[in-house]
Formats: structure tokens, C-alpha cells, sequence
């Protein structure tokens, strides 16, 4: 391999008698390492934004949530849950019953997700349960809007649910609802895993009334302490999912809004993929100047032979020649994109147009990202580089 490699060296930076190729491959590392610098720049932005977003939501998630295997509801009642109210990892715990629900406001109507909640869940996420001693009601503000709801205004809203232990009553429907009035109301951003559009939070126990359930609850969310290790935390649901064994589902972060990553991990693997393939239209000016090459070296070809070069030996050293370009361009771009995206992280050189919450594009550099663009690019590379030699072999000439 040495042998191929020091005379693909020299072949990469001698002068060659046709000054095209010259220009042809200084355009082809050029290229390479622009679009090495592009891949690793727009990945690292799009971890800024990916950052922004998993840091607004993580207010709203918990750091565990415990749903039943089957059906809506559970008791959180057993060993596993005795063992949890005492753990040392657990900083809160709160427990939340949900169903959808028919909401009536001034004589307007909807299909709502109603939260019942404790006041830990409150605590946690910055709402109330209560105006004074009345029991209080907070809307999401997409059903505030569609309901029209106005504060100032005393009307009630009420809630309708039908009654698990009666069958409809075809004479009289109402007669199977359950039915709740509330005239403290408030109107507020909530936001769940899952994405549910019209929410509405109330007291636990209210919702316990209107749904007929005694101390079952839909899930039980986890809050760990603060000063664990991502070891510990990891260690802490290995073991909690054990004792909970088959009838329970612990869920992380990621479980719990599993769409909405999946979503951003393909919007990533999407970017990816564009952006290698525009690196490949670059990477084609390689196979153009190298098939220049090999045609400029006919007489080279043949001192070789002459002096029992094989043509696999000669092969070698064409696509050495043209995976050096590649791989200088790579280096190059490797080196500028680190740098930008460090520059850009750290001084936040490029504003952001608009007002926003951030003055700078956001830019998170990960070792994850470089390692895959340096990876995509020399693959491209090397079969840029094979490409000239396999043609030239269907034509008969020089291989």
C-alpha cells in the first residue's frame, strides 16, 4: 500500500501537463470541503433548535410517567408503589386522572381531554386548583378560543360524561351523563405529551366525581430529585420498571412524546441525506478529472507494466489519487465547520432575523455529527474515486 499511496501523492500535487486537471481538482476538494463545512454547520443548527425545543417542553414532561399496561386506569397500590413513595431518587410524585369529556359555554360546544390533578402537578407545572376556596377550571387557550370564552363574563362551563354504570337511556340521554358547573374559569397555554389541542385541568377529586372512579388515576408521574447522574437515573427506572413488572409501562422523556422526536430524529436523518447527496453532484468533478488523469498517464501506465506493476497495483493508485481529493477536502471542510459552528455557539456571530427569544442562531457541535459527515463524505469519495477505473475497463483502455 505504500507504493500506491506515495505515487498517488505525488500524482495529487505534481503539476500536470494539461493545466485543467489541475483546476478541476483544486474545484473538486474546494467543493468537497464546502460542502463537508455546510453538513456539519446545518446539523449543528439544527441541534440548537432541536435543544430549544426539548428544553421548553421539559416543563412539561415528567421525568417518568407510569401508565397501565391495559386499560385507562389503575390503583397506585403495591409493593412497587410503597417502594417509590419512600426511594431516595424521588423528588414528586403526582398522580393524574384524564378522559375526554363534552364541554358546554355559553352555549357553545366541544370534545375536550379533561386532566384531573393534585396539587403537586401544580406545583410542578405553575397552575391552580383553586380561587380562593372554589374549585377552579383552567382552559387551554385553543379551546378559550373556539368556546369564545371571556373572563370577564360569569357564565359556567360545564362538563358532561356519561355514566359507566348505566346503559344510554333511549327516551332520556341526559339521564346517563354525569354532569359538573364550574364558575371559576381561567384560560392558560397547557401544553401535554401528546399534543392534545383542547385541554382542561381540574382538581383531581372533581374529576373523580364526574368520571364515577373512586382512587384510580391514569398515570402517576415521577419527579427526581435533583443532583442525579444520568447513570442513576438509568439505574433508578431499571429498577423501578422490575418491580412494576408486566402490568405497568414506565415511560422516559422520550417515550412519553415518542411522535414528536421520532419526528425531529427523520427531519435530521432528512437533512442529512439532502445535503450528502448534494455533496455527491460535487463529489463528480472527481470522477471527471481523474478520468483526465488516467488518460494523461497512458505512458506512465506502461513504464509501469514495464517494470511488472499489475493492474490491480495500478488501480490502487488511481483511486488513492482520486480519494485524496476527497479526503483533503474533507479535512479542510471538517476543520472550517468545527470552527464556525464553534465560533458561532460560543459569540453568536449570525443574528437571528426577527424578534425572537435568542439573538443568535443556536448551534450545538457534537462529535456524533462530525464522525457521520466524515464518514458520508469519504465513503462518497472512494466510490467517486472506483467509478473512472471501472469505465475504463469496459472502454479497453489503459485497465
Amino acid at each position: 500500500m505504500k507504493l500506491p499511496l506515495f505515487i498517488a501523492g505525488r500524482y495529487l500535487f505534481a503539476r500536470k501537463s494539461h493545466n485543467v486537471i489541475n483546476i478541476i481538482s483544486a474545484i473538486s476538494a474546494a467543493g468537497m470541503a464546502i460542502g463537508t463545512a455546510a453538513l456539519i454547520l446545518i446539523l449543528s443548527v439544527y441541534n440548537g433548535f432541536s435543544g430549544i425545543i426539548e428544553d421548553n417542553m421539559a416543563g412539561s414532561e415528567a421525568d417518568w410517567r407510569i401508565v397501565p399496561a391495559s386499560g385507562k386506569t389503575f390503583v397506585p397500590e403495591g409493593d412497587a408503589f410503597d417502594w417509590l413513595m419512600d426511594a431516595p431518587q424521588v423528588g414528586s410524585l403526582c398522580s393524574i386522572l384524564q378522559d375526554n369529556v363534552f364541554v358546554v359555554y355559553e352555549g357553545k360546544q366541544n370534545i375536550a381531554l379533561a386532566l384531573g390533578v393534585d396539587e403537586v402537578y401544580c406545583e410542578e407545572h405553575g397552575y391552580s386548583l383553586y380561587r380562593g376556596e372554589s374549585p377552579l377550571v383552567t382552559m387551554g387557550s385553543d379551546l378559550a378560543w373556539k368556546l369564545g370564552f371571556n373572563p370577564r363574563f360569569l357564565s359556567p362551563l360545564e362538563l358532561y360524561y356519561p355514566d359507566r354504570m348505566k346503559g344510554v337511556s333511549p327516551s332520556n340521554p341526559a339521564s346517563s351523563l354525569h354532569q359538573l358547573s364550574f364558575t371559576e374559569i381561567a384560560a392558560q397555554d397547557i401544553y401535554i405529551p401528546g399534543g392534545a389541542e383542547c385541554v382542561i385541568l381540574l382538581p383531581i377529586g372533581k374529576m373523580r366525581a364526574l368520571t364515577g372512579y373512586e382512587s384510580e388515576v391514569s398515570s402517576v408521574e415521577i419527579g427526581l430529585a435533583e443532583g442525579l447522574s444520568a447513570k442513576q437515573e438509568r439505574a433508578f427506572g431499571k429498577e423501578l420498571k422490575a418491580r412494576l413488572g408486566s402490568s405497568y409501562i414506565l415511560q422516559d422523556r422520550y417515550a412519553q412524546n415518542e411522535q414528536l422526536y421520532k419526528m425531529m430524529r427523520y427531519e435530521k436523518a432528512a437533512i442529512y441525506l439532502i445535503l450528502i447527496f448534494i455533496v455527491i453532484i460535487i463529489a463528480l468533478n472527481i470522477f471527471g478529472s481523474l478520468s483526465m488523469l488516467i488518460i494523461e498517464k497512458e505512458d506512465d501506465i506502461a513504464t509501469l507494466r514495464a517494470l511488472g506493476a499489475d493492474d490491480a497495483l495500478i488501480r490502487r493508485i488511481f483511486i488513492l489519487e482520486g480519494w485524496l481529493i476527497s479526503l483533503l477536502g474533507m479535512a479542510v471542510g471538517v476543520v472550517l465547520g468545527v470552527a464556525l459552528a464553534l465560533l458561532q455557539q460560543h459569540f453568536g456571530l449570525v443574528k437571528m432575523p426577527g424578534n425572537y427569544l435568542f439573538d443568535a442562531y443556536p448551534v450545538v457541535l457534537r462529535v456524533s455529527d462530525i464522525l457521520l459527515t466524515a464518514a458520508g463524505v469519504a465513503l462518497i469519495g472512494l466510490l467517486v474515486a472506483i467509478a473512472p477505473l471501472h469505465a475504463s475497463r469496459h472502454k479497453g483502455t489503459a485497465m
